[in-house]
């Protein structure tokens, strides 16, 4: 029986590695999945490993209030991340009740550091398996200081509505490389079409297995994602710039209309992947590596897209770390990165010509409030209001002024948070 258990350690002591990395820091999710621990592991403990750690992190929220109820005093934290998983398994995955208690503590016991706890692990996960908590109540599935922004900003029925899709896992949305080829695609992918048009698949496991892909004709792109770049209305004859453009989704949009794209990231090696997306879909940009506030170059441009560095909590569908990695004083200072950078956007836009400003985040100061102060330091530009329907965004997500407050709930299934705000420069 012991050598049965320890054949799924590693994959749960991946799923612990991938859940603590990402509660220490941003990016730290993707940094866990490129270690041995995690590559090593044959395809399916990899696929266990990673479905742990996401209902881990889609559920930490009553996970560890549950806890707290059962733990008199806070143990180490790497005790506390084998209890978290052990929760997961019990209660959220199909593992067997006492296969998620035993190899919780057998990973207690695997190690000096926590072998002094075994005996609280077994006693906490047996506790809650007798008196099961409730891990679904969407006001406890993300930080309450995050919630309570929420319901200040979009109210208490929204805010509910959001953070209840927390709990799910989302379908994969895919933009066609051509509007003609949707259907087909859809029949292929057993996909939605959603308007846009944008594909909705239940498909599951590695994309570049299904169908067309190697053959160029769609890549993965969340619905709210895709919006933007269509605001331009960029196309043949028509020079674009894609500002902070990895990792290329809308790059690929401006570059498949028949614009002449280039695309500019400060990280070289999140460039390279924009580089190898194009290649794959058949399709050309220049790729340029640079801060998007500090790029030295004179052209100017018919259609400018900065989508900008910033909270990203409108991602968290398919990122749930996101709301345990942001802090209270991350917007603020994002906020400031924003503006300089939309400056520096709105000088590289011919006379004219378009300027396309989003963020993945549910944070008024990085949208609405960014969008307000610009108008109001610089003139030259003003609000071209996106119509109804247009671009494939849903009638609901439209506010007064003619921008974009995509909310997750605003369409069925869900989608990415997003503020879009489409510009015009004077002629």
């Amino acid at each position: 029986m012991t050598e049965e258990r320890d054949i799924g350690l590693p994959a749960r002591r991946a799923a612990i590695d991938i859940v603590s990395s990402a509660l220490t820091r941003r990016s730290g999710l993707d940094e866990a999945l490129s270690r041995p621990g995690f590559r090593n592991l044959d395809p399916r403990d990899r696929g266990f490993a990673m479905a742990l750690a996401m209902a881990t992190l889609r559920r930490l929220g009553p996970i560890e209030l549950a806890l707290d109820a059962r733990l008199a005093k806070p143990p180490p934290e790497a005790v506390r991340n084998i209890l978290r998983i052990g929760v997961a398994q019990a209660f959220l995955m199909d593992t067997p009740a006492f296969a998620a208690v035993t190899t919780s503590v057998d990973l207690a016991a695997s190690h000096s550091s926590t072998r002094a706890f075994k005996g609280l692990v077994n006693g906490v996960l047996r506790g809650l398996l007798r008196d099961p908590p409730k891990l679904d109540e969407p006001e406890t599935l993300c930080p309450p200081w995050l919630y309570a922004r929420w319901v200040a900003a979009y109210g208490a029925e929204a805010a509910h509505a959001m953070a209840a899709l927390i709990a799910d896992e989302p379908a994969t949305d895919l933009t066609p490389k051509t509007v003609p080829d949707a259907e087909a695609l859809a029949q292929a992918l057993d996909a939605e079409i959603l308007s846009g048009p944008t594909l909705r698949t239940a498909r599951k496991g590695d994309v570049a297995a299904w169908p067309a892909y190697g053959e160029g004709r769609w890549w993965v792109q969340d619905a709210s994602a895709a919006i933007p770049a269509r605001l331009l209305e960029a196309g043949p004859g028509m020079s674009a710039l894609d500002l902070c453009a990895a990792p290329g989704g809308k790059t690929l949009q401006l570059a498949a209309a028949g614009a002449e794209v280039v695309a500019l990231d400060r990280s070289a090696a999140r460039l390279k992947r924009v580089g190898e997306n194009l290649a794959r879909m058949g399709l050309t940009a220049e790729t340029v590596a640079g801060d998007a506030g500090e790029w030295d170059d004179a052209r100017a441009f018919d259609a400018v897209l900065l989508d900008a560095p910033c909270s990203a909590t409108g991602t968290y569908r398919r990122h749930p770390d996101v709301l345990w990695a942001a802090r209270p004083g991350d917007v603020a200072a994002l906020a400031a990165v924003q503006s300089r950078l939309l400056d520096s956007a709105a000088g590289r836009v011919k006379p004219g010509g378009r300027l396309v400003y989003c963020v993945c985040s549910l944070e008024p100061e990085e949208g609405e409030a960014q969008i307000a102060a610009f108008l109001s330091r610089r003139g030259g530009f003003a609000i071209e209001p996106v119509g109804p329907g247009e671009a494939g965004a849903p009638q609901i997500s439209l506010r007064a002024d003619g921008t974009l407050r995509l909310l997750p709930h605003h369409r069925p299934g869900g989608q990415d948070g997003f503020y879009v705000a489409r510009l015009k420069r004077e002629s």
